[in-house]
């Protein structure tokens, strides 16, 4: 059976295992991440020499990665950004490397081994501090022109308390969430955490109510909007948040209000959270290699 080595590249940590082309994890562990991109190249190259039956190399990392290699746009780690790390890591270790945007890699695994599975077009979307995800169309996931596919945060909408338009990571992200309850309630900025603004309103605080309730309207209109756009047969929501029980529920509700406020639209998104969480990225970025890599490569391993 064939073994891949998987990295997983994080601001403060590198996720690392072996993922068999079944999907398994094997001996998964981490390393704080490196400041240099030269000692990345180094660090990544030991692991896998350390791991002599492995296939290929998969990398899940942050900003827009493209085909070839290089990785565009901004993350927390500013030397990713210029060389091409796919050219790099396929000259030090001899063997096929694939690089993938993680929030790609995360998506790819629920279409392998998670709540996606025997899906052809599905959208994931990861509620954090902001808003990302992947648009995952015939099976295959949908970079766009400008390698900004998924990229749903940026989406506008009409803020009601202001007039103006605001993204939808500004309306409904975990970080607007916590901002408006902060603002209602008077205290400094960052006193709440979004666990504690779900607390409050479940023990009836009448501000964190409304925070709630406004949250899970501006996420239900946003998903109202993408079904339309994509027209996905189901929409996976990942991040912390995924795991209130009542989330798909609460949109749901909210998906009500909508489709009797505007009875123009009538298709319901078809809601469900995502099955991985830490190691989604590891299992995805394999998922993508083995799709994308080419036969001629893999019949010299």
């Amino acid at each position: 059976m064939k073994e891949y080595t998987a990295f997983d590249i994080g601001g403060s940590f590198i996720k690392y295992g072996i993922v068999t082309e079944n999907g398994d994890l094997r001996e998964q562990d981490k390393m704080e991440t490196p400041d240099s991109f030269e000692v990345l190249i180094q660090r990544i190259t030991d692991i896998v020499h350390r791991h002599p039956d492995s296939t290929g190399i998969a990398v899940s990392a942050p900003g827009a990665v493209s085909d070839e290699g290089i990785i565009y746009g901004i993350s927390a780690l500013r030397y990713l950004h210029g060389p091409n790390i796919k050219h790099r890591l396929e000259e030090k270790t001899g063997l096929p490397v694939l690089i993938e945007n993680d929030g790609n890699c995360a998506g790819a695994a629920e279409i392998w081994q998670g709540t996606a599975q025997g899906k052809k077009d599905v959208l994931t979307v990861v509620i954090g501090t902001g808003i990302g995800g992947t648009v995952i169309k015939e099976g295959r996931t949908h970079k766009g022109a400008n390698l900004h596919g998924g990229e749903f945060g940026f989406m506008l909408l009409g803020n009601p308390d202001t007039g103006r338009l605001e993204s939808w990571s500004q309306l409904a992200a975990t970080r607007a969430l916590t901002r408006y309850a902060e603002r209602e309630k008077g205290v400094e900025a960052d006193t709440l955490t979004g666990e504690q603004v779900f607390e409050l309103a479940d023990e009836g605080d009448p501000v964190c109510v409304k925070a709630v309730d406004r949250f899970y309207r501006f996420l239900a209109l946003g998903l109202y909007n993408l079904q339309y756009i994509y027209d996905p047969e189901l929409i996976l929501i990942g991040g912390g948040v995924s795991a209130r029980e009542e989330l798909v529920r609460c949109i749901n509700e909210k998906l009500d209000d909508l489709l009797r406020e505007a009875p123009v639209g009538t298709i319901r998104p078809a809601l469900d959270v995502c099955h991985f969480r830490q190691y989604a990225n590891l299992l995805g970025a394999v998922y993508r290699f083995i799709q994308n890599t080419p036969a001629s490569w893999m019949n010299n391993m």
